[in-house]
């Protein structure tokens, strides 16, 4: 189980390298001595963070991954001022997904609360600029995109699975119906990122974005688990090839370098989400072969070996100083990985 070991040797050094015992947060990026890095409170990132330790907590049984959990959840409330809910509607989004699969994991009460007072806060992100769909943030309320409105499919799609409300699952049709009409090309599959951004109406087509593409996908997916409806299906395989024809390198298939910044969590999206494409059509789409080959890179190229830190560039050698956006998306990989190993599934795409 290499992939198993390789997930783990990351995830102990996102530990050893970014966790901050002070805060019970992690540090923005390493080295950061004292905490000093610490000048902006990255909300987003730090959901993907209770993500990772999620993934590590179901891959393991690990106690430590619970403890963490906690620790951050009490870190994360103390430092957005005592309630989870912030400005920005999709940064809502990653935090109400990141803490419903932590309650799915554990049972703590505390984390599905948390997940249900977010989600009834996303949905007054939802007006009639633009035909519909979420905003992007509460001081803009006509800028319509991508990444406000695929992963509140994804949470309301899961929130319906979890509770059986039915307004969850309609909250995911139409959200989903709003997305795929006006952010996701008809000839290709492929998800632009946003519209209006600038006031005149107009799409934000030249952003091609691997995160775009994921939460997309995560979305269709989501839907044909939720409703059997091979539609939804049938559009994450097409975005998937989409964003392999469009984003991935022609020869290796790695996908590009887009900054360690916020840029740095965007590929760990996009492989989160092809591992659930993977899990429910393999070998009908582009996932495994992506997965293994990015994978591959990550572990050969993009590694400093000592460390077990990473690079954004998945291709080469990290230098001394990494962004937890950075690390956490090599972890996510590493994490996809070594779920598709156990069940069979990157033998099979190398076969």
């Amino acid at each position: 189980m290499k992939w198993h070991r390789r997930a783990d040797d990351a995830q102990a050094a996102l530990d050893r390298y970014f966790w901050n015992d002070g805060i019970h947060m992690f540090n923005i990026e390493t080295p950061c001595p004292n905490g000093a890095c610490n000048t902006i409170f990255h909300y987003w990132w730090m959901a993907h963070a209770v993500d990772a330790l999620t993934d590590g907590y179901l891959r393991t049984g690990g106690s430590g991954y619970a403890r963490r959990l906690e620790q951050l959840y009490d870190g994360l409330l103390r430092r957005n001022g005592g309630a989870f809910p912030n400005e920005l509607y999709d940064d809502m989004e990653w935090m109400a997904l990141a803490w419903l699969r932590a309650y799915e994991a554990t049972g703590v009460k505390p984390y599905k609360e948390a997940a249900l007072i977010l989600w009834e806060d996303i949905k007054t992100g939802w007006n009639d600029h633009m035909g519909g769909g979420i905003a992007w943030q509460k001081s803009q309320l006509d800028y319509k995109n991508t990444p406000a409105n695929a992963p509140a499919v994804i949470l309301a799609a899961r929130l319906y699975r979890a509770f059986g409300e039915p307004n969850n699952l309609e909250w995911a049709l139409r959200i989903y119906e709003w997305q795929k009409t006006h952010l996701v090309d008809p000839d290709s599959g492929f998800v632009w990122d946003g519209m209006n951004r600038t006031g005149d109406g107009s799409i934000d087509k030249d952003w091609k974005f691997t995160y775009c593409q994921g939460v997309y996908i995560g979305a269709g997916v989501e839907l044909y688990r939720t409703t059997g409806e091979e539609a939804y299906l049938q559009d994450a395989i097409r975005t998937a090839e989409a964003a392999r024809a469009q984003l991935a390198d022609g020869t290796t298939g790695v996908f590009p370098d887009e900054g360690d910044g916020d840029g740095g969590l965007f590929k760990g999206i996009l492989v989160r989400y092809l591992a659930e494409l993977a899990k429910e059509a393999p070998a009908r789409s582009a996932a495994e072969e992506l997965l293994l080959g990015n994978a591959s890179a990550l572990w050969n190229k993009g590694r400093d070996a000592n460390r077990q830190l990473f690079h954004t560039d998945w291709s080469s050698q990290p230098a001394e100083r990494v962004t937890l956006s950075t690390q956490l998306s090599a972890v996510m990989l590493l994490e996809r990985a070594a779920e598709l190993e156990k069940n069979g599934l990157l033998e099979a795409a190398s076969a």
